[in-house]
């Protein structure tokens, strides 16, 4: 099946975290496709990429960078399909500030998703809420794990409730 989201991150050190919106995808019932895309290293690559995004089926692009963090915005500037930036704490990063600020300090027309500091997880939840917005099977897929969410948290309180936080903590 064609991938309805595209997967790119500035460096393949940045794989930990943006494996964790394939793995949401993944479970979600999503298709995607994944690869290292630098603005600044591969810039020409950068825009091969963002231009021809839609024409290949892509619906959403989650972009993960670290330090100056320009890859989504400027993968936004060049496409109009819906741009969730992942911030990445990278090893030449100020605390994560940096690339934090450079995704959500975009220009008014160049708008980009923000999830937080290393939230692959969350962007894979974003883009497919953005996917199933139109398709059917992904919404459904998404309200089952919502729903799992809070069955898990109603099992905690239950616990928490019964056994007391003593004997929780000694655990």
């Amino acid at each position: 099946m064609n991938p309805q989201v595209g997967i790119i991150m500035g460096s393949q050190s940045d794989l930990p975290i943006m494996a964790e919106a394939a793995q949401m995808l993944e479970e979600l019932g999503v298709n995607y496709e994944l690869t290292v895309v630098s603005a600044h290293r591969t810039p020409q690559r950068m825009i091969d990429y963002a231009q021809s995004a839609r024409e290949r089926g892509i619906k959403v692009i989650v972009a993960g960078a670290g330090g100056a963090a320009h890859l989504p915005g400027m993968v936004a500037s060049m496409t109009s399909l819906p741009v969730i930036g992942v911030p990445i704490k990278s090893s030449n990063s100020i605390d994560g500030w940096d690339s934090i600020l450079s995704i959500l300090q975009m220009p008014g027309g160049i708008p980009v998703a923000t999830v937080a500091l290393n939230g692959g997880k969350n962007a894979g939840i974003l883009a497919a809420s953005i996917v199933g917005s139109f398709d059917s099977k992904v919404g459904e897929s998404l309200d089952a794990y919502k729903k799992s969410l809070k069955e898990k948290v109603e099992e905690s309180a239950a616990q928490l409730e019964a056994k007391g936080w003593k004997e929780i903590l000694k655990k």
